[in-house]
């Protein structure tokens, strides 16, 4: 075993009081099973999974060039090893610039920088009467422009409002080609959310946000989600949905996870940043229009876990949410998890629940990097 660390470790099987072993992968795990609150030392889980990232450190997505390597070097220093980047709805030809980006950066990792899994397209193809911070170029998909797009990076997520025409038959042909569908920025009914759901949509895009709301006569496409889902992403950044939301979410969807949806503010002071094509401002904690609306946010990973504790979930359970669920939901069963031949994704906390090391493909990462 080339590297090896120490503490309280989360592994399937649950906690143990030990030591991890692992180079690129894990090698293994020793010790006994304990509890880590009546136990010393630091807390030792899978690295976070975030697949909903437009920015960071700066810098956009929708930029191309080596944006993607840059914002995946920013969100590792907050502990999460792999992700989505995630484009805007956009003219054909920006959205094909960032994804030729995007593919670069799949195929080499940059030292330092989150594993970069494929791309999330959370627009075009989405209702232009709910776009949210989202630029008005929402249009109906076809599967032969999917393809196209395909083309360069690999299309791992794709956000659809399902009530636009021919769009059922999209879910279920994406669906079948193995691409997770989403169900997001969309005014389509709860009846609409359901029959996405039987023709293979798997998720809802930040659950409660750009949707259909909750209605005791109208469900929407919220209570189709909770009514029906296994799987939903939803920021936690205690601003884009209220707590107590967050608890009902917590309580209907059994593998609820948690994402960022950060822009180029995260990681940065206050003041004015791209997202797409749009200006946005960060102040007191969030990115809006001038208008406004709320343009993703400047959550972090290692935060959202801290946010989750805070709400009342036990640390074993919201490690699942900012890691192991999104793993599974995207079929990446060697991340996600601490267990011998999955690659060594491993994050280190203290007592507070604060980063001390992060490990990505068994590659120490430096937190000080500007």
């Amino acid at each position: 075993m080339r590297n090896a660390v120490n503490g309280n470790i989360l592994t399937p099987g649950g906690w143990v009081s030990g030591a991890i072993g692992f180079g690129q992968r894990i090698e293994g795990v020793t010790g006994g099973a304990a509890d880590p609150s009546a136990n010393g030392g630091d807390y030792i889980i899978p690295g976070f999974i975030d697949l909903h990232v437009h920015g960071g450190g700066g810098r956009d997505v929708m930029e191309g060039g080596d944006a993607p390597g840059v914002i995946a070097a920013m969100h590792a220093r907050h502990g999460t090893t792999s992700l989505l980047a995630t484009t805007m709805t956009a003219p054909p030809h920006e959205i094909e610039a960032a994804l030729k980006a995007i593919g670069a950066a799949c195929a080499e990792r940059r030292p330092g920088a989150a594993r970069i899994l494929g791309a999330h397209l959370e627009g075009p193809y989405i209702n232009s009467g709910k776009l949210g911070a989202q630029p008005p170029f929402a249009r109906a998909a076809t599967l032969a422009e999917v393809r196209e797009l395909g083309a360069h990076a690999p299309l791992r997520l794709i956000t659809v409002a399902p009530e636009i025409e021919g769009h059922l038959r999209l879910v279920k042909e994406l669906s079948e080609a193995g691409i997770r569908v989403q169900l997001g920025h969309t005014l389509g009914t709860y009846e609409d959310g359901v029959a996405a759901l039987e023709h293979g949509a798997a998720g809802f895009t930040h659950l409660f946000n750009a949707m259909s709301a909750l209605h005791h006569r109208e469900p929407g496409m919220v209570g189709a989600a909770l009514a029906h889902a296994r799987y939903a992403e939803l920021i936690p950044d205690l601003l884009h949905v209220h707590a107590g939301a967050i608890k009902v979410a917590l309580r209907a969807i059994p593998n609820l996870y948690c994402v960022t949806d950060s822009t180029a503010a995260s990681g940065m002071p206050d003041g004015e940043y791209m997202l797409g094509s749009q200006k946005v401002h960060k102040c007191i904690g969030g990115v809006r229009l001038p208008d406004g609306t709320l343009a993703g946010s400047t959550l972090t990973m290692d935060q959202a876990l801290r946010n989750l504790v805070g709400l009342g979930l036990d640390l074993a359970d919201a490690s699942k949410r900012v890691s192991t669920f999104a793993a599974d939901y995207l079929g990446e069963l060697e991340r996600g998890r601490l267990a011998p031949g999955c690659f060594a994704d491993i994050v280190v906390l203290d007592r507070d629940l604060n980063i001390k090391a992060v490990y990505i493909e068994g590659e120490l990462c430096d937190l000080n990097d500007a």
